[in-house]
């Protein structure tokens, strides 16, 4: 028997999701299907029975519109929100708006996957020069971030987006699940990918090949020492989810007319 369950979301599809672009720390809505993602997500954890005490989100749009949601069809919007930059996307530095697949095409499916999935691999900086540096450094949410904003990132790994991720979680959500709450996660698919290494233990080599979909919410089910009783579990159809996972997979891939 589980002593505590957290469930995690990756935010519902974006604009540039749709676009196939990094998106990254640029702050983007929903789409349209994303929208319906997320409303779908909360139809489906109200059915299952779940209630929420406290939601976590990132300080990005797509992130909190996503909790929104999902707590709206669950007649939960009552439920209280706490944000931090700390659960925001990785940061894809110089990659930031680039096509995935255009990019496959110029530097190989393989390179991509390496920048998209690997562990240790940072993607070159964001230089003042890049059209949406202004845009992320003079964004206002930053200036009440625990850091300052010449200390924001420039560029991460995963295992940076890990790094700065797991104060937050040790120091703010872990007491929250302990104290008895039951919690919802809403952030990104790196900073849910690196508290999945986390949490279970995903070694360097394997977390290359973990992949999560938009809009689908994963229990976690842990003991009283936040170990996890079993692997983590999509909730929904499995073979609609299935599908979504490959369709992640294959953004960075070319697409077949140009190959």
């Amino acid at each position: 028997m589980a002593k505590y369950r957290l469930v995690l979301l990756r935010h519902g599809e974006g604009a540039w999701n749709k676009e196939n672009r990094f998106c990254s720390w640029v702050d983007q809505k929903l789409s349209s299907d994303g929208i319906k993602e997320a409303q779908n997500c909360g139809k489906h954890l109200k059915a299952l029975g779940f209630e929420f005490d406290l939601v976590f989100t990132s300080v990005l749009s797509r992130s909190i519109q996503t909790a929104w949601l999902v707590l709206q069809e669950m007649d939960q919007e009552w439920v209280p929100i706490q944000s931090s930059w700390r659960l925001n996307e990785r940061h894809y530095g110089a990659l930031i708006g680039l096509n995935r697949a255009e990019m496959a095409l110029n530097h190989g499916e393989e390179q991509v996957k390496i920048w998209r999935r690997s562990y240790d691999v940072t993607p070159p900086p964001i230089t003042e020069s890049h059209p949406y540096y202004e845009e992320i450094y003079n964004d206002r949410r930053y200036k009440c971030s625990d850091v300052s904003q010449d200390n924001l990132p420039k560029a991460e790994s995963l295992k940076d987006v890990l790094d700065r991720l797991l104060p937050y979680w040790n120091e703010k959500i872990v007491p929250e699940l302990k104290s008895g709450k039951m919690i919802l996660i809403s952030a990104h698919g790196n900073s849910s990918r690196a508290l999945l290494k986390h949490v279970e233990g995903i070694s360097d080599e394997d977390i290359i090949n973990v992949t999560l979909p938009t809009g689908v919410p994963i229990l976690l089910e842990l003991d009283e020492n936040l170990h996890p009783l079993g692997p983590h579990q999509f909730l929904g159809d499995q073979e609609a989810i299935q599908a979504a996972i490959k369709k992640v997979e294959d953004q960075g891939k070319v697409k077949s007319a140009e190959k």
